[in-house]
């Protein structure tokens, strides 16, 4: 199976302009994204894709990349151009998000494993929800799937609500998934993705996951018990530095 991994990156931010370049223990938070895509191995090719020519000569300098426009909306807009620019075929693209520098690399492969489902169209990952902060944050989307790991919804509210249990117990009676934000598609879908609008509940949720399943398309989910830690703002760096402490091996 050949496989795509492209990692969108843009410069511009309005909680954290310059985000994908800011160092991490001496390493900028996209070439950490790039490495770790690099480990899942399976003699995949990996791109990152961006509009910025900052982040453009940075990574030319130790990988791949590819200058997209700057009119893109959305990450899979994105892909989707570097999937039409690329000369070689792929049976799988992944859509890797540029500030995931510690992402697993068994995730990856877990993602890709997938497809060896021959009706899996879309992939993506959920991990359980461990504690209420996590399941009333709006900023962590919850997923909820059907008894063939197929997502029904995605919501930034928990879900399902649990009528006959006070809120501060649902996490202690029920199975919480979290969604983690990577996605997997196999590559004649994503010409089709790119021609749909975008949908009444997406617009809702400002999940662009919604469109698909607004649309009919199948998104398969497996399972992960790992999320890194999310770099949203500057602020945030102060726990990526306690990880690290926690977890060396990342270094």
């Amino acid at each position: 199976m050949k496989v795509l991994i492209i990692i969108p990156s843009r410069f511009g931010s309005t909680r954290f302009e310059g985000k994908p370049l800011v160092d991490i223990a001496g390493k900028s938070l996209v070439r950490r994204t790039y490495e770790q895509a690099l480990k899942a191995g399976m003699d995949a090719h990996v791109v990152v894709a961006t509009d910025d020519q900052r982040i453009f000569d940075h990574v030319s300098a130790f990988g791949n990349c590819v200058m997209t426009s700057d009119r893109h909306v959305s990450g899979t807009d994105r892909c989707f151009e570097v999937f039409e620019k690329t000369k070689d075929t792929y049976d799988v693209v992944l859509n890797l998000q540029g500030d995931e520098p510690f992402i697993l690399p068994e995730q990856i492969r877990s993602l890709v494993k997938v497809f060896e489902q021959p009706a899996a169209s879309i992939a993506t990952l959920r991990k359980p929800v461990r504690t209420n902060d996590e399941l009333l944050n709006p900023n962590i989307v919850k997923v909820v799937c059907d008894h063939k790991h197929h997502a029904m919804y995605f919501s930034r509210q928990p879900i399902p609500y649990l009528r006959s249990v006070e809120s501060g117990n649902w996490v202690d009676n029920y199975a919480y998934y979290r969604h983690v934000g990577m996605y997997g598609f196999r590559s004649d879908i994503i010409p089709q993705l790119s021609k749909l609008q975008p949908s009444g509940l997406e617009l809702a949720e400002s999940l662009e996951q919604l469109r698909w399943l607004e649309n009919g398309f199948s998104i398969t989910v497996a399972d992960t018990d790992f999320i890194s830690p999310a770099i949203d703002t500057p602020g945030d760096l102060l726990t990526v530095e306690n990880f690290l402490k926690s977890h060396p091996e990342m270094m």
